[in-house]
């Protein structure tokens, strides 16, 4: 294994690498202008089923950092492997992020429901917490919908595509 590289952050950043998430797009309508906004993330996680919530993260950073108060409905999109170009798209700071994107708004949440994904979780902000460089936010799941396709991982700085689906017996 190798150690340290010269740069602690960087260093820190390959290991972190070495393990592969899911990428999603997590999107709100904007306020005050009720503009729509979406950023990529890869820090999504599951925290409980009973009371149904899960967790992503936002750099302290972010111009969208306003735009998530608790109580403000989101979806987080988790990607389909088709969808690569678009994780990018919202991941780049553009004016419009929504440019040739297929979505809707949602009645329940407001935001905007991008069509193609592998699942959505059409959530709330229920509590922000400060944790160093970012904000850890917990959204409430409100329902969620499920599609059937692969999902987008990021693995060592690039997006790769599973194996195939066969278990391995422990």
């Amino acid at each position: 294994m190798n150690g340290e590289a010269a740069h602690p952050h960087r260093a820190l950043r390959d290991v972190l690498g070495t393990f592969p998430t899911g990428v999603t797009v997590i999107t709100t309508l904007g306020l005050p202008e009720r503009r729509p906004v979406g950023i990529t993330v890869n820090s999504f996680s599951s925290v409980s089923l009973d009371p149904p919530l899960a967790l992503w993260s936002l750099s302290r950073r972010s111009p969208n950092l306003a735009q998530f108060p608790p109580g403000k409905g989101h979806v987080i999109h988790i990607l389909s492997q088709q969808q690569a170009p678009m994780a990018l798209q919202f991941a780049r700071p553009i004016a419009d992020k929504f440019s040739g994107v297929d979505y809707r708004l949602d009645e329940s949440t407001g935001a905007p429901a991008i069509e193609g994904c592998v699942a959505r979780l059409y959530c709330e902000t229920a509590s922000i917490t400060e944790a160093g460089d970012h904000l850890v936010i917990i959204s409430r799941v409100l329902r969620h919908e499920i599609a059937d396709g692969s999902p987008l991982v990021f693995y060592r700085g690039a997006f790769v595509a599973l194996g195939d689906r066969a278990t391995i017996d422990a």
